[in-house]
């Protein structure tokens, strides 16, 4: 699973003359702060040394932390970093979306592939098939996987089905319909309201 680190940047000071001495290096000191997971961050200093700060816990494995006690430029710099939302909170991790390579932040469980808001899925967005330049509907994303869900009652999975090969099989199902559904003089015909399953990274949303 990659993680995106922050640049090494300093960062704006507001009112600076009030600041104390840790908090004014936290903010003008050039840092990277690289989200692991588990409330841990990797912090690489101007000096280009690695620390290691346990946000939750407000432990810093920089000397500053460790002989003083002190709540270091470390760990001040992590907290800064989450409220600008440059750097996840503890819980989430930052990502690349899987369509645009944008960062977004998800929960640690969650697995891939991720999404930025601006590609996600939901009921009734309109979608692409990457296979055929088809458009379709979404009707429902589901958590199943595709190697897990059968095609028609048959023993072949969404996976195994030969137009997905080069789609991972581990990837959610999403069910979409075509839009030309057939209509008759007593409304829709049900047939042609068929479902069809798709592993999630065949399908893109549409523009």
């Amino acid at each position: 699973m990659n993680t995106t680190a922050s640049p090494k940047t300093a960062l704006p000071v507001p009112s600076s003359d009030h600041l104390e001495e840790r908090s004014r290096r936290a903010r003008t000191e050039p840092m990277s702060v690289l989200g692991l997971g588990d409330g841990l961050y990797e912090i690489e200093s101007a000096n280009d040394h690695t620390y290691l700060v346990d946000l939750e816990a407000g432990r810093c494995t920089c000397p500053d932390h460790v002989f003083r006690d002190a709540r270091c430029k470390h760990i001040r710099r992590v907290a800064i970093e989450i409220t600008h939302g440059r750097t996840p909170p503890p819980g989430r991790i930052a990502v690349a979306c899987h369509d645009c390579g944008d960062t977004v932040f998800v929960d640690e469980s969650e697995s891939e592939p991720f999404y930025c808001e601006e590609h996600a899925l939901h009921p009734g967005d309109a979608v692409v098939d990457r296979e055929t330049g088809d458009r379709l509907t979404v009707v429902d994303v589901s958590d199943l996987r595709a190697d897990a869900v059968g095609i028609g009652g048959t023993d072949t999975t969404v996976a195994e089905y030969a137009t997905n090969e080069d789609y991972e099989p581990d990837v959610p199902v999403v069910g979409a319909v075509y839009p030309h559904a057939t209509v008759a003089q007593n409304g829709v015909v049900p047939e042609s309201l068929k479902v069809y399953v798709f592993p999630r990274t065949r399908l893109e949303k549409a523009t």
